[in-house]
């Protein structure tokens, strides 16, 4: 028997550590129903590769989704933008550094139009970003003339497709991947630690040590054999040090700025944040171009991905991010929601995506069975509110 303080935290955080040890459960299944191929570093790393820009635009959708709106127009801002960028790098012979500046401007501008009429407008977001979806995915066919741009300069291919330098070459692994991961890791352990240290003396550290602890080894280990994993093929790919950095930044603004706490009470109860002297049209206003700006940022990850700019490129990444943040915990009526959850829940979506390719599940059963996990979350969440 579990002791009675553990049983409540755990019953309490039930969400949490469901979704994590849901992603756990289908990567040991597809590990074994792929005969280990879902394991292997080289599939490891097209994993993150075809995942990344999921994960960066999940980032932007969850702060959304937690002041209470909704945006249905990031796949098409993200292949609008990749087709910009194709049209100014391959078409216009502009150099990268401009054209990449030029991109997240105008991602920003996207962001901030759509943003104003929800805000001030009060336009409901998803009318907004529902007209904002056909726009700009009518704007990527006009400035493609319908047909794919490429290729990209090598320079930006190095976005996604490049991997992190390995100084001493010639090792069976990359001992500067090596370095660098496992020096995050146990950054990560030691911030993990002295988080729980704090909390203990201020008399706010709630969860059970014999949990924290069983947690934080599960975690060190699993995240020191994925470095382990990846620096015996190429390395760490530079996508994943993006998300990685991106991941840490919006946990830090989430977690630990007055920002990131009047986002949460904007979407938990609007009018009382707003008698509280909370801005909330300017907030909003800032959640839809913080969102225009990742999307952008995806959109350039995923054009250099494919070294071609397409008019399909963004088609249905958004069902893909917003199913990622409701799968890993957000909720459908704002002010709840977690970075690490939209993150897990990219993930459950990725390594589902790629364990049904490997083992040949059709495209039509795939949707099906996604589209059961997200209402299966859903569900888990509703029931989770009424019976809180």
């Amino acid at each position: 028997m579990l002791p009675s303080s553990l049983r409540t935290f755990l019953s309490s955080h039930l969400r949490d550590y469901g979704m994590l040890l849901t992603l756990v459960a289908i990567m040991a299944f597809f590990q074994v129903w792929t005969d280990g191929t879902l394991l292997q570093p080289l599939n490891l790393t097209n994993l993150f590769l075809q995942n990344s820009y999921i994960v960066v635009m999940a980032l932007g959708m969850l702060l959304v989704i937690v002041a209470g709106h909704i945006d249905l127009s990031v796949g098409s801002v993200c292949g609008f933008i990749g087709a910009l960028a194709a049209v100014l790098m391959v078409e216009m012979g502009w150099p990268v550094l401009p054209s990449l500046l030029l991109c997240l401007v105008a991602g920003a501008i996207i962001g901030g139009a759509q943003g104003w009429f929800v805000a001030y407008l009060k336009i409901p977001s998803f009318i907004v970003t529902l007209a904002g979806m056909l726009v700009f995915k009518g704007l990527a066919l006009a400035l493609l003339g319908g047909q794919s741009v490429g290729p990209f300069p090598d320079s930006f291919q190095i976005l996604s497709s490049g991997f992190l330098p390995d100084l001493p070459e010639g090792d069976e692994r990359h001992l500067t991947s090596m370095v660098l991961g496992f020096g995050l890791v146990a950054l990560l352990a030691v911030k993990e630690v002295a988080g729980r240290r704090k909390a203990a003396e201020l008399g706010a550290a709630a969860e059970p040590v014999l949990l924290f602890g069983l947690r934080v080894l599960a975690q060190t280990a699993a995240l020191g054999a994925l470095v382990w994993l990846l620096a015996s093929y190429k390395g760490l790919p530079n996508v994943l040090l993006l998300m990685t950095l991106l991941v840490g930044i919006y946990a830090f603004i989430t977690q630990r700025t007055t920002l990131g706490r009047r986002v949460y009470a904007l979407g938990g109860n609007e009018r009382a944040a707003r008698l509280s002297g909370v801005p909330t049209e300017r907030l909003t206003l800032l959640c839809f171009i913080n969102m225009g700006v990742l999307a952008a940022l995806a959109g350039l990850v995923f054009a250099a991905r494919l070294n071609t700019a397409t008019p399909k490129a963004g088609l249905g990444f958004e069902l893909d991010v917003i199913a990622a943040c409701f799968i890993g915990g957000a909720s459908a009526s704002g002010g709840i929601g977690k970075v690490m959850g939209a993150v897990i829940g990219a993930f459950i979506m990725g390594v589902m995506n790629n364990g049904m390719s490997i083992m040949g599940i059709g495209i039509e059963w795939q949707q099906v069975i996604k589209g059961l996990v997200l209402l299966a979350a859903v569900v888990f969440d509703v029931y989770n509110r009424r019976k809180g």
